[in-house]
């Protein structure tokens, strides 16, 4: 190579470097794929035979070509690291009908490895930026939580006394009219509609934390595998399986055994009426150091990305009418915060719903 064709190689790789710097500092994070197809571009432009060069680049979820592959190749590689790990790889690749190895310049081998640290530093940031925004999402739906919970809680209070008086008054002048009239019959009715409604405070009470405790050292192995033996006739009328993965040794937690069933029994009826026929539904614990979870995971639809932020709120549901009331999970909700624990939704693959909660071992 002529003095001349060096130098005019050493610009076009500093040009390249000028230009991958300006693309990943006017990145948008929105457009990741167009940034990386511009660096992919810039990088082709660099090289010494770029009319018959191919550049590509490889990091979950992009697969980004300059252009159509050779059926056969020689290339060159540069892995990109993410966090320290690998996450992908720049390829560089020439028809190895026309070019061998020793046709790479020493220098541009450099530039890949630049332009791969570049990118690696790139998705850092990126990485870095959704995890923020995850976070605070997190904590802007926690933040409504709590005030609706405050709130609920307020409302429950106030409703009890007025119901107590409405049921008492009630069942007492039940005592004093003659069985089977009209008059005993209505009252009935209004009795039923108290307790009905005094069932759906105490649901609210639930998801408020206002629900008093006995919290004692428990085996929650036996509590789980009796929940789920209860519910054997409910899965058996919906045609729909159930698998259990216990530990085979005990796994203690404190907590209050009765609200445990509760959150076992919401979470698993809810997933069996989302469940397909032959659907399987599956209830997972798993002991760690310093946590226990617990997963119930389904088949069924799921829940669309624009309504997880809303599945634990009161009176929120899905359902058709007259099949929920939407407190199920907003109970679910209470219970769990109310033991110190976290209850978090994930899609489940290739389709349904996760439940995970964990709890800290105390």
């Amino acid at each position: 190579m002529t003095p001349e064709e060096n130098l005019t190689e050493r610009l076009k790789e500093l040009t390249c470097l000028y230009e991958v710097s300006s693309i990943i500092v006017n990145n948008d994070y929105n457009e990741l794929d167009k940034t990386l197809y511009s660096i992919v571009l810039s990088l082709r432009k660099s090289f010494q035979f770029n009319k018959h060069t191919t550049v590509e680049i490889n990091s979950h979820p992009f697969h980004l070509i300059s252009n159509a592959l050779p059926k056969t190749s020689v290339t060159i590689e540069s892995n990109i690291k993410v966090f320290n790990e690998s996450n992908g790889y720049i390829k560089v690749h020439y028809p190895s009908n026309k070019y061998s190895n020793e046709d790479f310049l020493k220098e541009e081998k450099q530039l890949l490895d630049t332009v791969a640290i570049n990118v690696g530093d790139l998705l850092e940031r990126v990485s870095i930026r959704e995890n923020e925004t995850v976070l605070k999402r997190k904590m802007e739906h926690a933040d409504r939580l709590s005030i609706l919970g405050e709130i609920t809680a307020g409302i429950a209070h106030e409703l009890n006394t007025p119901l107590a008086n409405i049921l008492g008054f009630a069942e007492l002048l039940k005592s004093k009219e003659t069985e089977n009239t009209q008059t005993s019959k209505d009252l009935d009715k209004i009795i039923n509609s108290a307790i009905f409604s005094r069932e759906v405070v105490k649901k609210l009470m639930f998801f408020a934390c206002e629900m008093p405790q006995n919290l004692d050292q428990t085996d929650i192995v036996p509590v789980i595998r009796d929940a789920v033996n209860l519910l054997d006739p409910t899965f058996k009328k919906n045609e729909v399986r159930c698998k259990l993965i216990l530990p085979d040794e005990a796994v203690m937690l404190k907590a209050d055994t009765i609200q445990l069933t509760q959150v076992i029994f919401n979470l698993t009826l809810n997933s069996i009426y989302f469940s397909p026929q032959d659907g399987l539904i599956t209830i997972a614990l798993e002991q760690k150091n310093k946590s226990i979870i617990l997963k119930i995971s389904d088949e069924g639809p799921g829940v669309p990305d624009e309504n997880v932020d809303k599945i634990f709120q009161p009176f929120y549901t899905t359902k058709s009418v007259g099949d929920g009331s939407g407190l199920g999970l907003s109970v679910v909700h209470g219970i769990i915060r109310s033991h110190r624990a976290t209850i978090d939704y994930q899609d489940n693959n290739p389709r349904g719903a996760i439940f995970v909660i964990t709890f800290q071992k105390h």
